[in-house]
């Protein structure tokens, strides 16, 4: 599979993708302390950002809690980013060191145990 972007064409292999998810799964579920985190500090950003934009007080505490959500929505979908990019080198890693298919199959391994670990994490 590739895409095209003009004259441009990048090859895209459907394994390095699945195997990229899959461990920044793991990788969020394993860590989800520090996920919550850095939801957290982007969502302050977010918001000390937003403050900067308004010069009236009362237009600013007029819409504050409609920004406050959308805020907290951008910072829990931005948060998946790092892991994106560390679950990439994890299953570049494997990638190298064990083979293609092994991405993949370490991958679901790491997300199960990892996803057993959240599960006993929570309850205990």
């Amino acid at each position: 599979m590739s895409i095209e972007l003009g004259p441009f064409s990048f090859p895209i292999d459907a394994t390095v993708i699945a195997g990229a998810g899959l461990w920044s799964l793991a990788l969020y579920l394993g860590f989800s302390p520090i996920g919550d985190w850095v939801i957290e500090q982007l969502n302050r950003w977010f918001n000390f950002a937003e403050r900067s934009l308004y010069t009236s007080e009362a237009e600013f505490e007029k819409t504050r809690p409609a920004r406050e959500a959308q805020n907290a929505f951008y910072a829990s979908v931005c948060s998946i980013v790092p892991f994106l990019a560390v679950g990439a080198l994890c299953s570049y890693g494997v990638e190298i060191s064990l083979g293609k298919s092994w991405a993949i199959s370490v991958g679901i391994l790491a997300c199960i145990g990892c996803g057993v670990y959240e599960l006993g994490r929570r309850d205990g």
